[in-house]
């Protein structure tokens, strides 16, 4: 069999469960060519998919004899994947690890996290069922999220994940006042009352408010006009899939996704193109609800970065 069509099945795979991986491909040609043209060539596939399995291991903080607990799969067998030796590991087996090491939104808060398992809350309620007076029962140095009934707990952000923050406002925020705009740039944490009911409160990383009557005692009621999320390894599959169609639909005007981890940033703009941009960490990045006259240099930033 062709080498091609190896690499074709193994991808048929795992695009059920790879789901944030599987949307950027599907949806945006770009990748196919440049980060998956890599991932994709021969053996590459498994060894790479080992090594995401153990860094998100490493992060989460569980032995492998944990994540054979919770996963069913025997010790023997995770370290084999985790270490790339087995090229063909049924589908099942990898769907199993992932549902362990990768549960987004949909698969609940409880085991696996260990800023979940700290806390309780509502024990009569499943996911899909929280409201905003669950939200507001958690312990104030409690930072989550809740998005469509789901509680979401946030990891301590990283020290990179801090610096872009702090950049980026201090570039938006410079061009406001430099032009006397109207709009007001806040970060995390801000509670953002998206969608107007007591199903949904996120917490972008960066929120840019130009209808400022939307600012009230509590956060943000609906909609900011641009959003920005710093991706961390546990907010991966929530930024690049649940909060675009989240941040679309509520009205949002621009949402970018800045992935530190692989230097890129995804660029919707919801009011013009049907497509995003995707840039590098070496690009000059335009802010389109500003047409373009705010340019966010990030060649700049990259190389302030520690």
């Amino acid at each position: 069999m062709p080498p091609s069509q190896v690499i074709l099945i193994d991808f048929n795979r795992l695009r059920l469960f790879f789901n944030f991986r599987i949307f950027i491909i599907d949806f945006h040609p770009f990748y196919r060519y440049t980060n998956f043209n890599k991932i994709f060539q021969g053996g590459a596939v498994m060894k790479s998919l080992g090594e995401e399995f153990k860094e998100r291991k490493n992060e989460l903080g569980i032995t492998t004899e944990q994540l054979s607990r919770l996963s069913g799969i025997p010790t023997g067998t995770i370290n084999k994947i985790l270490n790339g030796e087995t090229k063909s590991p049924r589908y099942a087996t990898l769907k199993a690890l992932n549902d362990v090491l990768f549960r987004d939104i949909d698969s609940g808060i409880d085991g696996i996290r260990e800023t979940a398992a700290a806390y309780t809350v509502s024990s009569d309620k499943k996911q899909g069922e929280y409201t905003l007076d669950d939200y507001y029962a958690l312990p104030d140095d409690v930072r989550a999220e809740l998005i469509d009934g789901h509680l979401i707990f946030l990891e301590a952000p990283r020290s990179v994940h801090q610096e872009l923050i702090s950049e980026l406002l201090m570039d938006i925020g410079f061009y406001i006042r430099k032009n006397k705009g109207p709009c007001k740039v806040l970060p995390a944490p801000l509670d953002v009352q998206l969608d107007c009911d007591n199903r949904t409160m996120i917490q972008p990383d960066i929120s840019v408010i130009c209808q400022l009557d939307r600012l009230v005692e509590k956060g943000v009621y609906g909609a900011p006009d641009f959003c920005i999320e710093i991706v961390s390894p546990s907010s991966r599959s929530r930024d690049y899939i649940k909060k675009v169609s989240k941040y679309q639909n509520a009205g949002v005007r621009e949402y970018w996704i800045v992935d530190p981890k692989r230097e890129t940033v995804l660029c919707y703009y919801f009011e013009g193109d049907d497509y995003p941009h995707m840039y590098t960490f070496d690009d000059i990045i335009p802010v389109m609800i500003y047409d373009g006259k705010l340019e966010i240099n990030f060649a700049d930033i990259k190389d302030r970065l520690i």
